[in-house]
């Protein structure tokens, strides 16, 4: 693993591990803030729950969890995924800049908002990382084409080794 890999992977991780066990502690804190963007979201997905205070929980479960995966560099694919997932709703719940009246305040939840959305942006690049492996599809498309050009060489061999027949 480089050495980027294995300093950044925890340095993105650390504030959804922290953020995460903040939640999963004092879910009624953010619960007034998140109601108005997790309740459209629970009503449209069954396995949501259906009270603010455990989606909070729930959220700050899959960060520490994810966080600490991606920390350890264990399926960080996955890791960055599953957090990605929980600050869209987070970062729409708490830092909706465009509903402020007070000038101070807009500018404070722009830079939040933003600084999640970077923070997101990094979550999809290393959702996006092989590590230097190739992905899945790569080696299926790589391995196909392997395999058609073996058998297109296998059979210039057999027609190369074959006898000509004379003209009549």
């Amino acid at each position: 693993m480089s050495l980027l890999r294995a300093t950044g992977r925890p340095m993105l991780a650390s504030m959804f591990v922290a953020g995460g066990l903040d939640s999963l502690r004092n879910p009624e804190a953010v619960a007034p803030v998140a109601d108005p963007v997790v309740q459209p979201v629970t009503a449209r997905v069954d396995a949501l729950p259906d009270s603010t205070v455990r989606a909070v929980r729930l959220s700050g479960a899959v960060q520490v969890a994810a966080g600490v995966l991606l920390g350890i560099g264990r399926m960080p694919r996955l890791a960055a995924l599953a957090i990605a997932a929980t600050l869209v709703p987070t970062t729409l719940a708490g830092h909706r800049f465009w509903e402020e009246e007070d000038p101070e305040q807009r500018e404070q939840q722009r830079i939040h908002f933003l600084k999640n959305l970077s923070m997101l942006g990094g979550l999809l690049i290393t959702a996006d990382d092989t590590a230097d492996s190739p992905s899945l599809v790569w080696r299926g498309r790589h391995g196909t084409r392997d395999v058609r050009r073996r058998t297109r060489l296998a059979g210039y061999a057999v027609r190369a080794r074959m006898p000509r027949l004379p003209k009549s």
